[in-house]
């Protein structure tokens, strides 16, 4: 399997969080990125599992060091992505998988394509954008989860309408109308990618 570098985004709601667990669970040769913050763990949150938990000095330092793939400031809190581990699982002939949102994967997508063209991040890149059927069943989904605030879902879909403009960016599109058959498509743009042919 050709080692690639998969980033992934999608508005909230779209079902990204599900499908990249099942394409974890399908490819055991696909590693999750984990990214840095300046922010405290919540609770039951562990370092090196969900984030890396960093001081701002040493945030500051590493931004300086030219270390981040990409970085934000948001809500008072960086948060980043490193990009020595993901050198190291392509050149270990594995695949990384960054879910990232729409902003984080343009400065992602500029980083690359400056890196040489051998470069591992470069020759195995691709970003696929996830989306939902249409707004509409977008706020039937947020509505369903139960966990917002109306005013919350309001600003959850302005910012998906925002985001949605940014698909065309992408390599690919996958609609997840259907959670099997957006995976289905999922594994697809991965196996054919990445030279398996099933």
């Amino acid at each position: 399997m050709k080692p690639l570098f998969i980033v992934i985004s999608a508005p909230s709601g779209a079902g990204k969080t599900t499908l990249c667990d099942l394409l974890l669970q399908t490819y055991p040769e696909l590693c999750y990125s984990i990214s840095c913050t300046t922010r405290q763990p919540r609770v039951n949150e562990e370092d090196g599992v969900d984030y890396h938990f960093l001081p701002e000095e040493t945030f500051a330092r590493f931004i300086k060091e030219e270390r981040f793939l990409e970085y934000a400031l948001v809500h008072d809190h960086y948060y980043g992505t490193l990009k020595a581990p993901i050198l190291e699982v392509l050149n270990e002939r594995q695949c990384m998988l960054l879910d990232i949102d729409v902003k984080g994967a343009q400065q992602v997508r500029q980083t690359v394509a400056a890196l040489p063209p051998d470069n591992p991040m470069r020759d195995g890149f691709v970003d696929i954008f996830i989306q939902p059927p249409s707004l509409e069943v977008l706020r039937q989904r947020l509505e369903n989860r139960g966990t917002d605030a109306p005013e919350v879902i309001e600003k959850r879909l302005a910012n998906a309408q925002e985001e949605m403009t940014h698909a065309d960016e992408y390599m690919y599109r996958v609609v997840n109308d259907d959670l099997e058959m957006a995976f289905r498509r999922l594994c697809d743009i991965i196996n054919v990618k990445s030279g398996i042919h099933t």
